[in-house]
């Protein structure tokens, strides 16, 4: 057996560093170089698994430079083995830094199962739009567009449901039943952080999709299949898990594993030195390897329990051109019946420091759409506003059902949340916090279709003049389709009788105005895809890209464009 079980990864990169992760067999020093520069990094354990995350530094800005990796003095990467869909190997990997004042190429995207690309797992579920994109960017099929062909994204976005602990693969439950059974509680789906590594060394082993992670930049935040379907959706919810005997094992070995797996990449070297656990791990000088299995279950268990506690939003500078602001609309959540929003106090105090002007682009990435079509956006408004009461206690039982029966735990479903960032946002806009940028952008996944909205001042409630476009973009899934039931249930949604008829409802359940209104701009469709968002002299442009199998070729399916939006700004 190889000694790197999973990875690398290229995590964090600026202008002159670079994070590479990685999952080795047993404890040893990790080396990264890459051209004349080589870093180390001992590894750390928890739950018996070993990490190590290396920190390259003094690279060229602009460089592009290819790199190797030792564990304990042996290369393992650049594998050796042909593991091409020809039958031939990938090229190296490379870590390209940032070039200042170069313009921002991003990927994003969610939602993605782990699933075999054959016959029968394409027919179910679809293309894999991120393997379709890595054997591109490899070289292994040449169908995309002179655009795509031109320079590859400076980073990817994952925005939720990286995995699904809720939703096993046969893969996955063959591992459950070997080592637990599934005739107990929580049967086939994720118990502890045991099975969460499984599950992350499934989603992240495909050779195409391994090559893209060990090269492209990533950033990542969780969504709800992460830990669970409509995790945090209300105090009913929680308190009904909590009652299980299975939940601690599963919250706990989620948002453990999410720290080591996600998280830590997430961070720059300045600002994981800031994380008390990556400090406790960094000073350690003793003999053997430092076990952190204790305070990391420690950490995950208080941010359950205390949300205040650890922050998992996390936010970057890209020159003057663009800040990118990605916030935890998950884990940060008030529940309480009396106090609800989607954001903490805590929680939108950070995002409010970091919702400022001065910057070309504002771009957020949260994993659930802050705009949704509006016929879903008002009848989720509604929804809240029943179950809290405004109906009659009887209507309340029956929205807290309907609530979790139909996934209404949006950005809509939190209204004061929602209210208090839609108040940054238009303050933004409007130049009250330094220069208005030309462009406020949502990124966003989660509900399996993908579309573009644009909003605009409400005259009804909103007297200022907005300087900044507020686009709010979708891509999902990258590879988990949309039952054809709902996926006409959300086209319908998306027309502008539906949005009419469903705010009458909010109204008549005392939803207040608030101060945008906005609409579709293209969308919805439902491809598989990838979306990649581009900073251009005009603006912004995103185009959505997909897999498409030709003939019976599964092993190379080509790169095709869905849906272009150009001139945004």
């Amino acid at each position: 057996m190889s000694p790197l079980l999973l990875g690398p990864l290229l995590r964090h990169v600026d202008d002159t560093s670079a994070s590479i992760w990685v999952e080795t067999q047993d404890a040893a020093t990790v080396t990264v170089t890459a051209g004349d520069h080589t870093a180390s990094a001992r590894t750390f354990a928890a739950h018996g698994h070993h990490y190590a995350l290396v920190e390259v530094t003094g690279l060229a800005p602009g460089s592009r430079t290819a790199y190797a990796v030792e564990v304990d003095g042996e290369r393992v990467w650049p594998s050796t083995e042909a593991d091409g869909p020809d039958g031939d190997t990938f090229p190296p990997s490379v870590i390209a830094t940032l070039e200042p004042g170069k313009p921002l190429r991003m990927a994003f995207g969610s939602c993605r199962v782990s699933l075999p690309h054959d016959a029968a797992g394409t027919a179910k579920h679809g293309v894999d739009a991120l393997r379709s994109y890595a054997l591109f960017m490899a070289g292994k099929t040449t169908e995309a567009s002179a655009e795509d062909a031109r320079r590859w994204p400076d980073l990817v976005l994952f925005l939720g449901d990286q995995v699904y602990a809720d939703e096993t693969s046969e893969a996955m439950q063959e591992f459950i039943e070997a080592r637990r059974g599934t005739d107990e509680p929580p049967g086939e789906e994720i118990k502890d952080f045991e099975e969460y590594a499984h599950l992350y060394r499934l989603a992240w082993s495909e050779p195409a999709n391994r090559w893209l992670l060990s090269t492209l930049p990533s950033a990542m935040i969780f969504d709800d299949h992460d830990v669970r379907d409509d995790w945090n959706t209300s105090w009913t919810w929680k308190q009904e898990m909590e009652a299980t005997s299975w939940w601690h094992d599963r919250i706990v070995g989620g948002l453990a594993s999410y720290w080591v797996y996600q998280h830590l990449g997430n961070l720059s070297p300045a600002e994981r030195a800031e994380d008390r656990l990556w400090q406790r791990i960094t000073a350690y000088e003793g003999d053997g390897e430092l076990d952190v299995t204790a305070e990391l279950d420690e950490l995950a268990d208080r941010a359950d329990q205390e949300p205040t506690s650890y922050r998992w939003s996390f936010s970057r500078d890209f020159d003057t051109q663009a800040r990118l602001v990605v916030v935890d609309s998950r884990a940060a959540r008030e529940l309480a019946p009396d106090h609800r929003s989607i954001l903490d106090a805590d929680e939108l105090a950070w995002f409010d420091e970091r919702m400022q002007g001065g910057f070309d682009h504002l771009v957020v990435g949260t994993s659930l759409p802050f705009l949704l079509a509006p016929g879903l956006h008002h009848a989720e408004a509604w929804n809240e506003a029943v179950s809290e009461g405004a109906w009659g206690r009887l209507a309340a039982r029956v929205g807290e059902r309907l609530r979790q029966a139909t996934d209404m735990e949006h950005w809509a479903a939190f209204q004061e949340g929602f209210r208090s960032v839609v108040d940054l946002t238009v303050s933004v806009a409007a130049g009250e916090r330094g220069r208005a940028p030309r462009t406020i952008t949502y990124l966003s996944g989660d509900v399996h279709h993908s579309y573009v909205a644009e909003a605009w001042a409400d005259r009804r409630v909103e007297e200022r003049e907005l300087s900044s476009r507020i686009i709010q973009a979708v891509c999902s899934p990258i590879r988990n389709p949309l039952p054809p039931f709902m996926q006409r249930v959300t086209a319908r949604a998306a027309r502008r009788g539906a949005g009419r008829v469903a705010r009458r409802l909010a109204k008549a359940a005392s939803v207040p105005l608030v101060g945008l209104d906005w609409g579709m701009v293209a969308g919805p469709w439902y491809d598989n895809n990838l979306a990649i968002l581009e900073v251009q002299p005009d603006g912004l442009k995103m185009w959505w890209t997909a897999g498409e199998v030709q003939g019976e070729d599964y092993d190379r399916p080509t790169l095709r464009r869905v849906a272009t939006v150009d001139g945004l700004g």
